[in-house]
């Protein structure tokens, strides 16, 4: 089942486009990052999702309910949980009182907020620190409260907007981990970011956004759509024997650098073996072989170019 189906999604405001044209899909159970530079148009579209401005055009469904619909915002809203990048708690507040502040507003009893309260903060490790106002908390505390916040309610679907945005590396990884945790529970998560390496540790699938969708798909995938599948061969000295043997085989491409043969091969595991016999038959001696993987941020850099 999709939580998410969008189609055709376009915001504008006024002549200017910030979201184009948005197709996609996100399945119930996974974790879904949107990929792009500022201003490419990535809080837009969780704002648009998340029921909070209207759109200029297409469609879309959250759970099933329309966005389009009046009378399904509200269901939508109650369905959703959001930690925007500005996380917005009252500072007067302690953790505690802000959080139950915010179960009273999604209508939760008495006894459910103090048992999530409590789960949430320890989860966090904040328990001890609930009757401290929201003012002396550090950054990375208050993105913890916004998380427990969002999840008060125990929504079935999460939006992240830049969650470890000018955090610690401690945070940050602690975040990271709590969300990783929110998946094997069974959430969904629409997880905003321009933070590659965080998104290839925690998303399932990976939307590339610049005002339009450019590419949707896992990071492995994308990486291969892009590049291709690349072996480099290190052998002793590239003769033109050894290159006659490897052209023989029909690459999808081949370059030489310095003692390194790189060959684009469609099947690694089927003909990186014949590849290896020819060049020894040539009389090559190889030194390594390995597989070329340019990464998630090489192949982001291509699609957004």
């Amino acid at each position: 089942m999709n939580m998410i189906e969008v189609q055709g999604l376009t915001k504008k405001f006024g002549d200017f486009t910030a979201v184009d044209g948005l197709t996609f899909q996100v399945a119930e159970g996974e974790v879904f990052g949107l990929l792009g530079p500022n201003g490419a148009g990535k809080t837009t579209t969780v704002r648009m999702l998340c029921c909070l401005i209207s759109r200029t055009a297409g469609d879309a469904h959250i759970a099933g309910y329309d966005l389009a619909n009046p009378a399904d915002s509200l269901k939508i809203r109650k369905l959703i949980g959001l930690v925007p990048d500005n996380i917005g708690l009252y500072e007067e507040l302690s953790a505690y009182e802000n959080l139950d502040y915010y179960g009273k507003l999604y209508e939760c009893t008495p006894d459910e907020r103090k048992t999530r309260i409590e789960y949430f903060l320890k989860m966090m490790e904040l328990w001890e620190k609930r009757d401290l106002p929201i003012s002396d908390f550090s950054k990375g505390m208050k993105q913890k409260v916004g998380i427990a916040r969002a999840l008060i309610h125990d929504p079935r679907l999460l939006f992240f907007d830049e969650p470890t945005a000018n955090l610690d590396p401690e945070s940050a990884r602690s975040i990271r981990e709590f969300i990783l945790q929110l998946k094997k529970e069974g959430k969904t998560i629409f997880f905003n970011t321009h933070n590659l390496d965080e998104a290839q540790r925690v998303c399932d699938r990976i939307g590339i956004l610049k005002t339009r969708l450019l590419a949707v798909n896992t990071p492995q995938q994308l990486e291969k759509n892009v590049w291709g599948s690349r072996t480099v061969i290190q052998v002793e000295e590239v003769s033109e024997p050894v290159l006659e043997a490897v052209r023989r085989l029909d690459p999808v491409s081949l370059s030489v650098e310095e003692n390194k043969i790189n060959i684009g091969i469609n099947d690694p595991t089927r003909q990186n073996p014949d590849f290896v016999q020819a060049i020894v038959a040539a009389g090559g001696r190889i030194q390594y072989v390995t597989q070329l993987n340019p990464g998630l941020e090489e192949t982001y850099l291509k699609i957004i170019q």
